[in-house]
């Protein structure tokens, strides 16, 4: 593809659909008027930096408007309303039907990595929620795992699959890949 705009508009295609999974045709709409709106303004003599500028400014303003007046606390909104939201969100092409169960995980996901600082302000650390993909199963056997998941199998299939009363080790780096020093050892 050698037309430069045509380039841009299915990269940010491309990477919405990988972000979020929808809205690409959203996007490149948004994208090309304001590709259009900028040849207009680079074809009335304004120097293509300062269009980008005014450009990056405007998104500035933009975010600062939703942050003072549409920014609604999650605490405020309560959980029938923050469902409805993750439906909505979710109630795409991939997932349709099953939005409900996910809209549910999802919310509990969020809520239960929630924080308080010491001024009492809520804060919701999405990074703490980690997905880990199970290959072979219903996308329904989805579960909430409430501490820390590792995501492994047995090494083979004559290992028990239950130990009681286990001694874990737990270390900061990888036993495989680490060069250990001259005459260091690891033993069983």
């Amino acid at each position: 593809m050698d037309h430069p705009a045509a380039k841009v508009l299915v990269e940010l295609a491309d990477l919405q659909d990988q972000e979020v999974g929808d809205g690409t045709t959203s996007v490149v709409i948004i994208a090309a008027e304001l590709l259009r709106r900028g040849n207009e303004l680079v074809k009335n003599k304004i120097h293509p930096t300062t269009v980008m500028s005014g450009f990056r400014l405007a998104m500035r303003e933009a975010v600062k408007y939703i942050k003072n007046n549409m920014v609604v606390q999650v605490d405020e909104l309560g959980e029938e309303v923050l469902l409805n939201s993750a439906k909505t969100s979710m109630a795409s092409k991939i997932l349709g039907p099953e939005s409900d169960f996910f809209a549910r995980l999802a919310v509990d996901a969020v809520t239960s990595v929630k924080t308080t600082n010491s001024e009492g302000k809520a804060r919701y650390p999405i990074n703490a929620v980690h997905i880990l993909k199970c290959h072979g199963k219903s996308a329904l056997e989805s579960e909430l795992v409430h501490g820390f998941a590792l995501n492994n199998v047995r090494a083979s299939q004559a290992m028990p699959k239950v130990i009681k009363g286990a001694k874990i080790a737990l270390l900061d780096f990888n036993l495989t890949r680490h060069k250990m020093q001259l005459g260091v050892q690891v033993r069983n």
